[in-house]
């Protein structure tokens, strides 16, 4: 009888240890004590309205702390999958006008995004990748595997680009389909910079909207135009994945 086969490297067990949940649950207690203490008020228009001069001043006062501050609360909030990083972008523009504010936002909401990505890639993603592909139906897991490793960057750009995915479903998904930490980095640094841009202009805009007492809310930034255009800019990130398929028909 022939020796058994040598699993692949990518086939290897990986347990779900105490050890590899460990940094989930750690983002567990965090988000059971963000709500506890009562954190998740500060984040509202309303708020944001009551404090919006001493807010201005701290950062006429100390750019610099004032910056690091809220890249810090930035990237924590997207490493804890709370619902508030448009309302933050917004924040952003308003504090440090539209193009700082944009490259902040970036910044953080990037850095945030892959300490997600890399906590559950580690956690849940290669365990769960292997016993996928150990699974009855591990030839169907494969395919897709490969099919989004080889248009990583592309399908990573289109999902950042489209404004109806949930951010913290496209920062979780590429952990779980392998994708490498340099492109997930490449392709979220890349793919929501057209998206926070259009937030950080509105976001410069809501003094005069506080001043006039106006009404706002997030759903009127994304206009119709505004959709059209992340939308043809996501069908243009799959143009190299529509001409591979072209040239594989034609060969």
């Amino acid at each position: 009888m022939p020796p058994p086969l040598a699993p692949e490297n990518g086939d290897r067990p990986a347990g779900l240890s105490l050890r590899r949940l460990a940094p989930l649950l750690i983002l567990a207690i965090a988000i059971g004590l963000f709500f506890a203490f009562g954190l998740h008020h500060h984040y509202s228009f309303e708020w944001l309205r009551q404090n919006r001069a001493e807010l201005v001043d701290f950062v006429a006062r100390s750019w610099f702390l004032a910056a690091l501050v809220y890249v810090t609360v930035y990237a924590g909030t997207t490493t804890l999958s709370l619902p508030w990083c448009s309302l933050l972008t917004l924040v952003g523009g308003f504090l440090f006008g539209p193009v700082l504010g944009t490259v902040l936002s970036v910044l953080a909401a990037t850095a945030g995004a892959f300490l997600l990505f890399t906590i559950a890639k580690m956690a849940l993603g290669d365990p769960l990748r292997a016993r996928a592909r150990r699974s009855v139906k591990s030839g169907v897991f494969r395919r897709m595997e490969a099919g989004f490793q080889e248009n990583a960057l592309s399908y990573l750009l289109f999902l950042r680009l489209v404004p109806i995915f949930p951010f913290f479903v496209v920062n979780l998904l590429p952990a779980f389909l392998g994708v490498s930490p340099r492109v997930y980095l490449v392709g979220t640094l890349l793919g929501i910079i057209p998206g926070t841009l259009v937030f950080s202009v509105v976001g410069a805009g809501l003094g005069k909207i506080f001043e006039s007492g106006e009404s706002f809310s997030l759903d009127s930034v994304l206009s119709p135009e505004i959709i059209a255009g992340l939308a043809a800019l996501a069908l243009l990130s799959m143009i190299p994945v529509a001409y591979k398929l072209w040239r594989k028909r034609a060969a």
